[in-house]
């Protein structure tokens, strides 16, 4: 028992922002579980990204599933939501018990290895609810996590465990870059959810 554990998380951000690390939720045994489940059951797509006029095709896959039809377009590329299963349905409901928020999508990310990682980006997508929250669970491959404040370019990094929850929340993404590193020390998957709140959902 933890004498000094207060139960309050504290902000990994020095400034500008908030991002609170729930470390892991779940055991080694239901993360590779879940990590299981979403490598078959997930309608992953490979992702692209233009690059001076070039469509390149990454071994990075994505999927994205919300409450209603979404449309959401990044990196020059439009997707559809698809309707939720019953596993991530599940885990919307926790994470919005351990966050007090709400959420009505779930972006997916699968990384082969750790020779696929993500560079320097914010999520603020115009259809994204405005400072909303967004929450993202990690299984799989353990990953290093970095965020780079856009003006004083000072870092912070720290390791994403299984099974774990991150939190960033108020105005993180209108001043800090976040990125996930690509290293050659994984050679196993990762698979990151992302819940957040899409301002177009059509009725």
């Amino acid at each position: 028992m933890d004498l000094f554990d207060t139960g309050v998380l504290s902000n990994k951000l020095p400034f500008d922002g908030e991002v609170y690390y729930h470390g892991p939720l779940f055991s080694a045994k239901e993360s590779q579980e879940y990590m299981e489940e979403f490598l078959d059951d997930i309608a992953w797509e490979n992702d692209s990204v233009k690059i001076f006029g070039k469509h390149l095709v990454l071994d990075r896959k994505v999927a994205l599933y919300a409450d209603e039809t979404v449309s959401y377009t990044y990196a020059n590329v439009r997707r559809e939501a698809l309707p939720w299963t019953n596993a991530l349905r599940s885990l919307k409901a926790l994470v919005e018990k351990r966050t007090g928020e709400t959420f009505n999508s779930c972006l997916l990310n699968l990384y082969p290895s750790g020779k696929e990682g993500m560079g320097w980006h914010t999520d603020a997508e115009k259809e994204m609810k405005e400072h909303g929250v967004i929450a993202s669970l990690s299984f799989g491959a353990e990953r290093n996590f970095v965020f780079k404040h856009k003006e004083s370019k000072r870092k912070i990094s720290f390791l994403l465990e299984k099974g774990s929850l991150l939190v960033m929340q108020g105005v993180t993404q209108q001043y800090w870059l976040h990125s996930l590193p690509k290293t050659k020390k994984v050679q196993q998957p990762r698979i990151n959810l992302t819940f957040r709140t899409f301002r177009n959902l059509k009725n």
